[in-house]
């Protein structure tokens, strides 16, 4: 079934009091999002703005904008999501660069400094609030507008190297992933049994992808404003489903907090993406809470999963196969090329490509990711690192998840990040931040630096090494390049005043 005509059937045919999304312990229904819906298509009807048409949305984790993402899917329109969570002179600065017509925002986003402004100056300002009435509150829509037939979203990329960048994904991609990843309806049922849990930014991939999937499937949804740990702890108690998704740091952080494996029994499989988690981490959360921790590896041009582990994979393989992505999901084809396109042998490393009808480039077409990788006699995926991310210093490659792993063999480390600092003699050389475990002694930053020379060649190790309460991130959960370089170079700069 085609994903937007399957999200207008639940539009028109869904009980008005069947229950939809939990939020803040209390329900949305049905209906509750219909009415969203016919709200939100009045103004769009009116100002003429149809199939095609790009409307902002400045998305929060709110059950009111699970309904215009599933409005706009569903007439076919274009999504494009606006982060919430940056600051507000950045936030104005991205409405006006993306030239839509009508941006849709909640009243505390309104009031923030210089955002309406923004946003009546290139169109018209709806907003949205917390009991899903919707409404123009200034501006108008201009004579001529940029359109995205055949584009589902236009969404943001996470941001970890650089400024995000926009993707578009189209109709086709967002289909392909969603069939690729089981997540269809069955045929002539309209609502099921389940509930997912969605606690991650709906502005990003990851968070769109599951509230979308969900609401597909025709499940209920439980979802967070964000991910905390007792909110969190509590939707899993309560509502006893047999999976849920974590991103690593919040997998460290439900660990480390040593909640009772009775609150989390009901759990088999955790689903873990956005970012590398190391195997110790999952062996620890199975080990305590019996759920596997099951590896996701994607990215926003692909709308999602290209690769993962199931739980029937990693029953069999993953004592063997631990610290892989899993294998490429239905409908993907993968391989490792040289850097100059020259097709490698089975098991040797090199440059990682895609082919799939998810691709931005269509199904028969290679498409090049900044990733380095392997494929080994399995089909097993393994990532080495982002060819983007090598730091070139001296003319020696150093990756940083390699230092990265030399820092977390530390005791007192609980995780590090590693970036790429100029250097006019050497072009850049690598430094590093560590977080701490709790209640640790806080290492000398030359402890730590002896430490990766005991596994790193004299070129790979930091030249610098500083330790933060805790490690910035993006809304995605993330290590930010961009900060994290920021706050070193603020360490560096102290050390030596």
């Amino acid at each position: 079934m085609r994903a937007r005509s399957r999200l207008a059937e639940l539009l028109s045919k869904a009980p008005a009091e069947a229950q939809a999304v939990e939020f803040d312990e209390a329900w949305w229904s049905w209906g509750d999002l219909q009415s969203v819906d016919r709200q939100l298509g009045r103004i769009l009807d009116g100002a003429g703005l149809g199939s095609g048409a790009r409307i902002g949305v400045v998305l929060e984790n709110r059950p009111e904008h699970v309904g215009t993402v599933i409005s706009l899917l569903a007439s076919g329109r274009c999504l494009v999501t606006l982060s919430p969570l940056q600051p507000a002179e950045r936030l104005a600065a991205d409405i006006a660069r993306c030239g839509v017509p009508v941006v849709v925002a909640s009243p505390e986003v309104l009031a923030r400094p210089g955002v309406l402004d923004a946003i009546t100056e290139a169109g018209l300002a709806v907003q949205l609030d917390q009991q899903g009435g919707a409404g123009p509150v200034g501006g108008k829509v201009p004579d001529e507008a940029e359109t995205a037939p055949g584009v589902s979203i236009e969404m943001l990329t996470s941001g970890t190297t650089g400024p995000p960048k926009r993707v578009r994904l189209t109709d086709r991609q967002f289909e392909a992933a969603l069939v690729s990843s089981g997540q269809v309806p069955r045929e002539g049922v309209l609502l099921r049994k389940g509930l997912s849990v969605v606690a991650t930014p709906m502005v990003h991939i990851g968070g769109l992808w599951n509230a979308v999937a969900t609401l597909f499937a025709g499940r209920r949804m439980a979802l967070l404003p964000r991910f905390t740990l007792d909110p969190w702890v509590r939707v899993i108690d309560r509502h006893r489903p047999p999976a849920a998704g974590l991103v690593p740091a919040a997998l460290r952080t439900v660990l480390e907090a040593d909640i009772s494996p009775e609150k989390l029994s009901s759990l088999r499989v955790v689903t873990c993406g956005t970012a590398y988690c190391p195997p110790e981490l999952a062996d620890a959360f199975f080990r305590k809470y019996g759920a596997r921790v099951l590896m996701t590896y994607g990215a926003t041009e692909f709308a999602g999963a290209v690769a993962a582990w199931t739980l029937p994979l990693h029953e069999k393989w993953w004592e063997t196969k631990k610290g892989s992505a899993g294998l490429p999901v239905p409908g993907v084809e993968v391989r490792i090329v040289s850097p100059d396109g020259v097709l490698l042998s089975m098991g040797e490393a090199g440059h990682l490509e895609i082919r799939t009808t998810q691709s931005p480039l269509g199904a028969d077409a290679w498409l090049r990711t900044s990733d380095l990788g392997r494929v080994d006699q399995e089909g097993f995926v393994w990532i080495n690192g982002r060819a983007d991310d090598a730091i070139v210093r001296g003319g020696f490659k150093v990756q940083p998840d390699q230092v990265r792993k030399a820092l977390e063999r530390h005791p007192a480390v609980r995780e590090a990040a590693v970036t790429a600092l100029p250097d006019d003699r050497l072009g850049a050389v690598p430094v590093a931040a560590v977080e701490l475990r709790p209640g640790v002694p806080v290492p000398e930053a030359a402890e730590l630096i002896a430490t990766c020379r005991e596994v790193l060649t004299p070129y790979e190790v930091p030249v610098h090494v500083t330790v933060v309460a805790e490690l910035p991130r993006t809304p995605s959960s993330k290590v930010s390049r961009v900060e994290l370089l920021d706050l070193i170079r603020a360490s560096m700069a102290a050390a030596t005043a």
